[in-house]
């Protein structure tokens, strides 16, 4: 079973910076795809940004420019640096390690780290 947790979320202005983070507990990060997601109250899981396994990245078109996600594999270690934050990035957000193998897939998912960002 793999286990995944985040970290670095917190309280931020405005404009400024945070830096999340996502552990996971067995060494996954070179086969799975990986992404940060979004959630909201009363809103549906959003998607931020993703990496794959080979490095590529796509970003939602809310935080292009802005947040920029990377993996080191040798930590087992996923990375969102969220730059001039906005309160409209204010929610929880969730890492995701996701692997489709055949007809069977792999779908993992953190507790979630909430990150507020005051106007």
């Amino acid at each position: 079973q793999v286990q995944l947790v985040e970290s670095g979320g917190g309280l931020v202005q405005a404009g400024g910076s945070l830096r999340l983070s996502c552990a996971a507990s067995v060494r996954i990060f070179s086969i799975y795809h990986l992404g940060w997601y979004r959630q909201t109250p009363g809103k549906q899981r959003e998607l931020v940004a993703t990496i794959t396994s080979g490095g590529a990245t796509n970003y939602a078109d809310s935080v292009k420019g802005r947040f920029t996600i990377s993996k080191d594999n040798a930590k087992n270690t996923v990375y969102l640096q969220m730059n001039s934050l906005k309160p409209e990035d204010t929610a929880v957000y969730y890492c995701n390690a996701y692997r489709l193998d055949g007809m069977r897939s792999y779908d993992y998912w953190g507790q979630g780290t909430q990150v507020t960002v005051s106007s």
